[in-house]
């Protein structure tokens, strides 16, 4: 079958922000990205985690400084599909949540 992406970079935080930020982490470049590994969750265990993470990352990104936005990674791992599609739908759903642009988390 079809492999999913290994991992999502994302960008979560304040909604009136999240687009405008092209490259949050040149801002702060000793910011910490956060990172969650679904390696291994089922789709309702990736789901939990999901959402658990997205509070303490809006947290995160409200208590920093202007723009309120934060990197961070969500890893899916290669051989599930499932999760990857799971993740992806995640983040369309999320007002708070989305891709980072290319090349902004490097």
């Amino acid at each position: 079958g079809k492999v999913g992406k290994p991992s999502y970079d994302v960008q979560v935080g304040d909604v009136k922000n999240l687009y405008r930020t092209s490259k949050t982490s040149q801002n702060n470049p000793s910011r910490v990205v956060s990172m969650l590994d679904l390696h291994g969750c089922t789709k309702e265990e990736a789901l939990l985690q999901l959402d658990k993470s997205l509070e303490t990352w809006v947290d995160d990104a409200m208590q920093g400084s202007y723009p309120f936005v934060i990197p961070a990674k969500i890893v899916c791992g290669c051989g599930n599909q499932i999760l990857s599609e799971t993740v992806e739908k995640w983040i369309r759903e999320n007002a708070q949540v989305a891709n980072a642009p290319k090349n902004s988390m490097s």
